[in-house]
């Protein structure tokens, strides 16, 4: 506990009665900074002054630090998002909760949600505006029935437990209908050979939107361009890319840092194969003075299409294989799962690059206090359990921001 000798000593001098008689009547805390590298809880301590009363010492730890700093930050977004509605409103106050209309930005104009390359800056903005005011959604509210009479078709020709859960939370909690499909490559007509164009021209006659997860890179631009009037949402295209994916690890990262821009973000495990880390380093060009490591096993490193994207862009980038040289200096440290079911029968370099690279307590124990561990999940053994109890963990809070962000996303592309 740290304690201040001078209020202690001159308790009964004059100088402490004029501070006693300015005092606040109401106790106030004020947190102290974070310590630049803390492995454990650390305890600060402030001294609350009341009115003829000892001095009080608050025990502040860590964790409720950092959920106040959260707090602070939702505030604020609530605060700008209510100065924007009630200057819509006219000055009028509004009581419940301000969800946004039509937007504004190229949003506007969004038909299909295919690849991290058709968001813009103004876009990611607005729609993180949107997917603040989705998160205070409540069942039985106005809002929840936005969607009500809307139906929307999950096609997964691969496995997913958050993608597709999220999404049909996200249809569910907004009062929409869902018409679902696992392992649709198994259980639909794909099975006797059907066109993935066949299948979307004819499951667009049941639904208002789709939404679609394909083994092929490249499948969801085929939907698109096959759909004649519902909405195609890439939730995953083999290699290629997870828009939806990146749009809520964007949201995370703002969240979690309150900025998107000035961050250096180090990219680990499978980037070859790994179409969030894709999504993700496209979508991240869109902000100031973002900066990359690339940390993968030499069989799966960063494929040269998304360098060539940041070289002409201008941002910066750079391979190294010292996990814990990057994690000392970056502010999110995004984890991948090394995938093999993306290696075939090439065995031999799924076991060279599995387990190269590990968040443990010791990289735990040199990423700085203010940084975040991310992992788009599933995991296996790549971030160990011990790290999931750090308040810098925020791979679960990111899988929750997926409800919210694919909340907005719907409102958007089914123009509500």
């Amino acid at each position: 506990l740290r304690s201040s000798s001078a209020s202690s000593a001159s308790s009964s001098s004059s100088s402490s009665a004029a501070s006693s008689a300015s005092a606040s009547a109401s106790a106030s805390v004020s947190f102290a900074p974070r310590p630049a590298a803390a492995t454990t809880a650390t305890i600060t301590t402030s001294i609350l002054r009341r009115r003829n009363q000892p001095s009080i010492v608050a025990v502040v730890p860590q964790h409720q630090q950092r959920q106040h700093q959260q707090q602070q930050q939702q505030q604020t977004r609530r605060q700008r998002f209510s100065s924007v509605v009630t200057h819509a409103a006219g000055g009028k106050k509004i009581n419940k909760i301000a969800m946004p209309g039509l937007p504004t930005t190229a949003l506007k104009d969004l038909s299909s949600c295919v690849e991290a390359q058709q968001f813009t800056r103004p876009m990611l903005e607005e729609l993180f505006v949107i997917a603040d005011a989705m998160a205070e959604v409540k069942p039985g509210s106005e809002e929840s029935s936005m969607l009500a009479g809307y139906l929307m078709a999950t096609l997964f020709y691969e496995p997913s437990t958050r993608t597709r859960l999220s999404f049909e939370g996200a249809m569910g909690r907004l009062g929409g209908g869902i018409l679902s499909t696992e392992s649709a490559g198994e259980y639909s007509s794909a099975a006797k050979g059907e066109t993935l164009e066949d299948t979307i021209r004819t499951v667009e006659s049941y639904c208002d939107i789709i939404v679609l997860r394909h083994f092929a890179a490249g499948s969801a631009r085929i939907a698109a361009n096959a759909s004649t009037h519902s909405p195609v949402i890439n939730a995953g295209d083999g290699p290629g890319q997870h828009p939806t994916q990146g749009l809520l690890d964007v949201y995370t990262i703002y969240k979690e840092l309150g900025r998107l821009d000035n961050i250096k973000v180090g990219l680990v495990g499978d980037l070859a194969n790994g179409r969030t880390v894709r999504s993700l380093a496209s979508m991240l060009t869109a902000f100031d003075n973002v900066s990359f490591y690339f940390i993968a096993p030499d069989v799966v490193k960063m494929g040269d299409d998304i360098k060539a994207e940041l070289d002409a862009k201008g941002v910066k980038w750079e391979e190294s294989d010292d996990l814990l040289s990057v994690a000392s200096k970056v502010d999110v440290l995004y984890q991948t799962r090394i995938q093999k079911e993306r290696f075939g029968d090439r065995i031999d370099d799924y076991e060279k690059a599995r387990g190269k690279f590990i968040i443990d307590k010791a990289v735990m124990d040199v990423l700085p206090a203010n940084s975040r561990v991310m992992h788009p999940l599933p995991r296996l053994d790549e971030i160990t359990t011990e790290v999931d109890g750090d308040p810098r963990a925020a791979y679960f809070r990111q899988a929750q921001n997926g409800l919210y962000i694919r909340m907005a996303l719907l409102k958007v592309l089914l123009k509500v």
